[in-house]
């Protein structure tokens, strides 16, 4: 219980760590995701690709997939940037690395939860009413979104002490790749097999894919599934806190002097 409580606290600090208030964090939040949405149905609509989508709410198509990347992304770099072994913070007991990790993801999906439920009641109530067809379903695959994230977050925190400029190209790579290898931008099931097979690898892909099988009464996956980003993540999350618990224990104050 002192480490769930010790983690909310910290979890609250890291919203308000970029801003005063984590009203303006949320808003912030809430700002990008609406200017991804504007930025997607202009490039939709100029480009006549409003008809490739899923039949129903346009809006709701856009917003499975592009909140499903922004969660998934925020997720990895909060996890990613969460606090070292080395870092002055952990001088004060009972705060460890665990504790930093867990209120990384937890601040990430603070919010991203609260912008995910501005942005659907704004689009109910100002665009027209949207229905979504499976709520359980859609609300794990936005939880899966966010753990794929974390869990890729904790392999580059544990590898980032090593090799610190790598880590952060890997990143960075991984985060623009996913812009197209997610697959918010097409319907998988009208994309034939051979560029499939180019997408599927990235748990992000089969998220966002079931999250619209969920989500839509008249939308089937045939490509993707929830059980690989749900055991990809499990896989990960091991191997990602057995580097990092090799990592604190050669890590140092020292590590960066010569950088």
């Amino acid at each position: 219980m002192t480490m769930l409580e010790l983690s909310v606290h910290t979890a609250a600090r890291k919203v308000r760590q970029s801003h005063r208030s984590a009203i303006w964090a949320i808003l912030l939040s809430i700002f990008q995701s609406l200017l991804f949405l504007a930025a997607f149905y202009v490039v939709f609509s100029v480009l006549g690709m409003r008809g490739a989508a899923i039949r129903g709410d346009f809006m709701l198509y856009l917003l499975t997939g592009i909140f499903a990347y922004l969660t998934h992304v925020k997720a990895l770099q909060q996890v990613m940037g969460a606090e070292g072994s080395a870092s002055p913070i952990m001088q004060h007991a009972p705060m460890n690395t665990l504790v930093a990790i867990l209120s990384s993801a937890l601040g990430a999906l603070y919010t991203q939860t609260v912008s995910l439920f501005v942005l659907l009641l704004m689009i109910h109530t100002i665009i027209n009413p949207i229905t979504i067809h499976d709520w359980p379903g859609a609300l794990m695959m936005f939880l899966l979104a966010w753990a794929t994230g974390c869990a890729v977050g904790l392999i580059l925190l544990a590898a980032k002490p090593w090799l610190p400029d790598v880590v952060n190209i890997l990143q960075l790579i991984y985060v623009r790749a996913n812009m197209i290898a997610s697959g918010k931008m097409f319907v998988a099931n009208m994309v034939p097999g051979m560029i499939i097979d180019m997408f599927d690898w990235n748990p992000l892909f089969h998220v966002i894919d079931q999250a619209r099988g969920f989500t839509f009464v008249n939308y089937f996956p045939h490509h993707s599934n929830w059980q690989f980003p749900l055991y990809f993540t499990l896989i990960a999350l091991v191997i990602g806190f057995m580097a990092e618990a090799y990592t604190r224990k050669h890590a140092s104050a020292s590590w960066g002097a010569g950088r």
